[in-house]
């Protein structure tokens, strides 16, 4: 079964649509100059999350600190790093917590994918470009060797076909289960039914 992260909740209406639909993993944008930043409300909406869906804080070159007191806190149960954090960052946060790490990689021609292959984090995550809405050649990850998360301009009409063609582990989604700028309840519940029958299931 394909895993499915929603990400950029911002609203209480928006945990309580991920609560209704049961994607695996819900995201928090906890950088700054995004408009999707969770802030201080990270504690609030984590909080309300079913018990069951993993509340993923996206970070993009904060502190290591910052990101551990989350964690310590409970508001987050995974990490997201999408910035130009390096190995040596990555085994730094091993070392004080055990919760699932995921690496971010933007994809293009040329990207290195023995790189991506090679990276400590438990799970890496492919994209077009942070918070693009668009996404990549496909093709370019055709030969990766490992099990990955696509994310990049996915949308109720390609992600059953993303998901025949790459088959990934996991897919993510923000801008296209949006409209007017906010999650929208009919387009979360459409992208995880057509989720589903890309996994071939009724």
């Amino acid at each position: 079964m394909t895993v499915v992260k929603i990400c950029g909740l911002t609203r209480p209406c928006d945990i309580e649509s991920v609560n209704s639909l049961r994607p695996e993993m819900a995201g928090f944008v906890l950088h700054k100059p995004s408009r999707r930043y969770a802030g201080e409300t990270i504690h609030q909406l984590s909080g309300m999350l079913d018990p069951g869906i993993v509340p993923v804080g996206v970070f993009v070159d904060s502190p290591a600190e910052d990101i551990l007191e989350l964690v310590e806190s409970g508001a987050i149960g995974a990490v997201q790093l999408h910035g130009s954090e390096d190995e040596r960052f990555i085994r730094g946060l091993r070392r004080e917590t055990d919760v699932p790490i995921i690496r971010a990689f933007i994809v293009g021609p040329g990207t290195d994918l023995e790189r991506i292959e090679g990276t400590d984090a438990d799970l890496v995550l492919l994209d077009a470009g942070m918070g693009s809405g668009t996404r990549f050649d496909w093709s370019l990850i055709a030969d990766i060797g490992r099990d990955f998360v696509l994310s990049g301009g996915l949308s109720p009409e390609n992600v059953a076909d993303a998901i025949r063609t790459v088959r990934p582990y996991g897919v993510d989604v923000s801008s296209g289960v949006e409209s007017k700028g906010f999650k929208d309840p009919k387009k979360m519940a459409s992208f995880i039914g057509k989720v589903r029958m890309g996994d071939g299931e009724p």
